[in-house]
């Protein structure tokens, strides 16, 4: 049996708008939430293996997040995975990626692991470092940022893109890794699959299943603090001119006047 462990997020919408809470936290309450687009692939992946593997492979998908982040767990069970596991508590708002990481290794631990997969990147907060902070705190190796994937006598293989080259790379099981978009489309859940993840368990954990402090997450435990934001300016009406005979001359005009040509 391989367990493979998918990491996903629940991200606000980009397309929504979006403000800031009083503690210069996101407003979670005035935005729609969804699966992390860049996760996808790590379930996609994910999936690819098991289907892939002459072993017997249960996937599980792991968030930490309010009530909401099950519809992110929906999604990746509707895909095809197993089973979901969301930690959730009160406690975790304002978590940064320091304490995120922590909850999820302890989570990642505590569900059994041979090989753990993220996305990239969070589409939301865009760090990209949780995976080597999972992998440090797991005592496992990373690879990160692949491209390809394969699990294979024990081992996880991949490539990796760089400016330069193509990297190979190897790890030995349990492991961690990330993929980028270029690791393949993720898969649209079929009917059949919305239907089935309806039957399939979702486990419901807080920082006191996982010997997790409160002092260790939230605000007053994370590393990083927003100390002011600010909304975009509204955006405002651009030149506009007129073509009445001159317009080749004005535009020109305007593009060396703001240096542009």
């Amino acid at each position: 049996m391989i367990n493979i462990v998918v990491c996903v997020k629940y991200v606000p919408d980009a397309t929504g708008d979006r403000h800031f809470a009083d503690d210069l936290t996101l407003d979670r309450d005035d935005v729609d939430g969804l699966l992390s687009e860049l996760d996808e692939y790590a379930v996609e992946q994910a999936l690819q293996i098991a289907e892939n593997s002459d072993d017997e492979v249960e996937v599980t998908v792991v968030t930490v997040g309010p009530e909401d982040a099950k519809d992110a767990l929906r999604k990746a069970l509707s895909m095809g995975v197993d089973k979901a596991i969301h930690v959730e508590d009160d406690d975790l708002h304002g978590t940064d990626v320091i304490g995120t990481s922590l909850v999820l290794a302890k989570a990642v631990e505590k569900a059994g692991f041979d090989l753990v997969v993220s996305g990239m990147a969070s589409t939301d907060g865009t760090a990209g470092v949780v995976p080597a902070l999972l992998a440090e705190r797991l005592k496992v190796p990373q690879a990160t940022l692949l491209s390809e994937v394969s699990v294979e006598a024990g081992l996880v293989r991949g490539s990796r893109d760089t400016d330069a080259a193509t990297e190979q790379v190897e790890a030995p099981l349990p492991a961690v890794i990330s993929v980028t978009d270029r690791s393949g489309e993720a898969r649209y859940p079929s009917f059949k699959g919305i239907m089935a993840a309806k039957k399939k368990p979702v486990e419901t954990w807080d920082l006191s299943d996982l010997d997790v402090e409160t002092d260790e997450v939230g605000l007053d435990g994370a590393y990083t603090v927003v100390d002011s934001a600010a909304e975009r300016p509204a955006r405002t009406t651009g030149t506009v001119v007129k073509d009445e005979g001159e317009g080749g001359k004005q535009l020109a005009e305007y593009l060396a006047g703001q240096k542009f040509v």
